[in-house]
């Protein structure tokens, strides 16, 4: 299972069109850190959006150079939407050594959006390719088109809904059918506006997506995107993403990313604290101690709180959470 995170692009409209230099570098370098290599940033709108009215902090040129030392680290590209395709700014993209573009239009539009596709690949490019407004499409109509654009020449196709509109049983029947029509790896893009992006993520894991598009502290348009940090913890639970990113990308977000979101009055739903206590099984009424036990031994409380709860959810004791501390503190007693 891979994350596709979008913060960087899909994000950027929580702030306007587009993040700043500081906040694009932090978060390229640290998603990449945490094992997070498939990454969507540049302006919210897409290439060439800057020269039509959607201003950002740079133009694309600009994101594309501030993004060189790391293209050679991750897997990093930008949107396009297909009507904006051509040929000079899809030569720049190569140039500059992205690893893919992402072209998107409406579903039922695939045929006029084979011509940006042909071009993206023209020029060596991964095509990713998102089926936005999906739910236009019944999930056979919708497999179809994907089988149009996969032959000609989409690499990875992303099954979106861009109005938060899906229930999980029909993000299951797109994800399904999809899967059971084209070759190509097959991802789902959840908004959050009936707040069922994670559990729509989850059956889409469960009809065997490959990818997961995300959003760290769930930013993008609207009502949001499946959380980056939610999502990886749901993986952590069933064994698919490493304990050690996933702590990593919780402190990143502590201690950088949402006390950077505070000048734009930007505030997470599910805070990571409030993550842990769901995926430990953590009752807060215990946060005091834990907080005072890990103050004391040194220990990160998140890990703290996993693996304590892991062997007493119910009535864990201060003696209990010292022992698991010393643990913690020896590599070869437990993994952290």
């Amino acid at each position: 299972m891979n994350l596709f995170d979008c913060t960087l692009r899909d994000g950027a409209n929580v702030v306007g069109n587009g993040f700043s230099p500081e906040l694009t570098k932090s978060m390229i370098k640290n998603l990449i850190a945490c094992g997070i290599k498939e990454i969507e940033f540049g302006n919210a709108k897409g290439i060439g959006s800057y020269e039509n009215g959607a201003i950002a902090p740079m133009t694309d040129l600009e994101y594309m150079k501030l993004a060189a030392p790391y293209v050679d680290r991750g897997h990093l590209g930008m949107f396009l939407l297909a009507h904006q395709a051509n040929e000079e700014r899809v030569c720049q993209a190569a140039e500059h050594n992205l690893h893919f573009l992402r072209v998107g239009f409406a579903a039922g539009d695939g045929a006029k959006a084979t011509k940006a596709v042909k071009m993206v690949k023209a020029v060596g490019l991964t095509c990713r390719y998102s089926l936005m407004k999906a739910y236009l499409l019944d999930p056979r109509a919708l497999a179809q088109e994907g089988r149009l654009l996969e032959k000609a020449g989409v690499d990875v196709i992303t099954i979106m809904d861009s109005a938060g509109t899906m229930m999980p049983n029909e993000v299951t029947d797109y994800v399904r059918e999809m899967k059971a029509t084209v070759s190509i790896p097959v991802g789902f893009h959840g908004h959050n506006n009936l707040g069922l992006s994670q559990a729509n993520a989850l059956a889409a894991l469960e009809a065997h997506a490959d990818e997961i598009d995300t959003g760290m502290l769930g930013m993008a348009r609207s009502a949001g995107n499946c959380s980056t940090e939610l999502t990886a913890a749901m993986l952590v639970r069933l064994g698919l993403f490493p304990d050690a990113n996933f702590y990593r990308l919780l402190t990143y977000l502590d201690t950088e990313l949402i006390p950077a979101m505070r000048r734009y009055n930007y505030r997470v739903a599910v805070c990571p604290e409030d993550l842990i206590l769901g995926l430990s099984g953590c009752h807060s009424s215990f946060l005091k101690l834990y907080r005072k036990v890990a103050a004391e031994e040194g220990v990160d409380v998140y890990k703290l709180i996993i693996h304590t709860s892991a062997l007493d959810r119910k009535l864990p004791t201060e003696e209990l959470m010292h022992r698991i501390s010393t643990e913690i503190k020896t590599p070869q007693k437990i993994e952290a």
